[in-house]
């Protein structure tokens, strides 16, 4: 049977864990996974622009051994001729192997799996979901704090159409003593359903608050995120919002001493750049860190007789 990764919930918690030690692994000897996709395709299917979810994607499987096909663009795709995406994917599974799809609808990689006769891993969908960059960012998580329990999160900016941060919830919700503070304004709040159908059931301790400097002492992990201008359908709405938290390294002075940052990018300014310097500052350890999780996701889900 054919398995795809759409949404973080797809993974058991035992799975998550099972392949954040593979990706340690990967990460501490490369050279053991160099030729374990050898003669395997990858095909990347981005109807939305993307830099570091693409070509860390493409880099994964080229250090593996494997090869890369696909579009960096709807325009670049036979989308631009109407082809559906229930097509595209019976036409792409004809010539790869495992596919990783962004699309900007909500719901479109879910519905390429439907029809499918490879592996397809959401790379996001609109505001929805992006369950790789989840996996990236328990990793970075994990390997800063040694642990995915316990932990006060911050996450901050636009909580409305973040879907890292709808899909981080999800998934860190499932660790015992989670606690999140949801740091927005009014019109970026977190959407109602994941409230009502993530943390109110599950008793997940959170708060919402506007100001980040009131709450950032407390925070283990502050998830930064960017306002997204292509979300908005208004521009004077984005113009208005788009600075409404910058961190600073005179900010970072009231954080703790083992307080890290993350951040999905691409950011705008609501990370300045003198907190790069910070050894707190995660962001470009993410990165780094989503190659080895592809790599890992892309063995678990072909099935590849792992290197002893």
């Amino acid at each position: 049977m054919v398995r795809h990764l759409i949404d973080p919930l797809d993974l058991s918690v035992s799975e998550i864990d099972d392949l954040l030690n593979l990706a340690d692994d990967i990460s501490a000897h490369p050279q053991k996974y160099a030729h374990a996709c050898d003669g395997k395709k990858l095909a990347t299917l981005f109807y939305e622009p993307s830099t570091r979810t693409r070509l860390s994607f493409e880099t994964a499987m080229l250090n593996m051994g494997g090869s890369v096909m696909g579009f960096h663009s709807a325009s670049t795709s036979s989308a631009t001729k109407g082809e559906s995406v229930a097509d595209t994917i019976r036409v792409v599974s004809c010539f790869a192997d495992i596919c990783a799809m962004r699309h900007p609808k909500e719901g479109a990689p879910r519905r390429a799996a439907h029809f499918s006769k490879i592996p397809v891993i959401n790379a996001g969908d609109g505001g929805h979901q992006h369950p790789t960059q989840t996996l990236t960012d328990l990793m970075t998580i994990r390997c800063k704090k040694s642990r995915l329990h316990d932990l006060t999160i911050g996450l901050c900016g636009d909580l409305k159409f973040g879907r890292t941060v709808h899909s981080l919830i999800k998934s860190l919700a499932r660790y015992s003593g989670i606690r999140f503070i949801l740091i927005s304004p009014e019109e970026l709040r977190v959407p109602g359903y994941i409230i009502d159908e993530v943390l109110r059931p599950q008793n997940i301790p959170f708060q919402e608050v506007r100001s980040l400097d009131e709450v950032l002492p407390k925070l283990d992990i502050l998830y930064m995120t960017r306002v997204q201008k292509e979300r908005f359908f208004n521009e004077e709405d984005y113009v208005r919002l788009k600075d409404s938290y910058v961190l600073t390294a005179e900010k970072m002075k009231a954080a703790k001493p083992d307080m890290y940052v993350l951040h999905p990018l691409p950011r705008v300014n609501e990370i300045s750049l003198d907190v790069d310097d910070d050894p707190r500052a995660a962001y470009f350890d993410q990165v780094q860190n989503g190659v080895y999780v592809r790599q890992a996701l892309i063995l678990r889900l072909l099935g590849v007789k792992l290197p002893c």
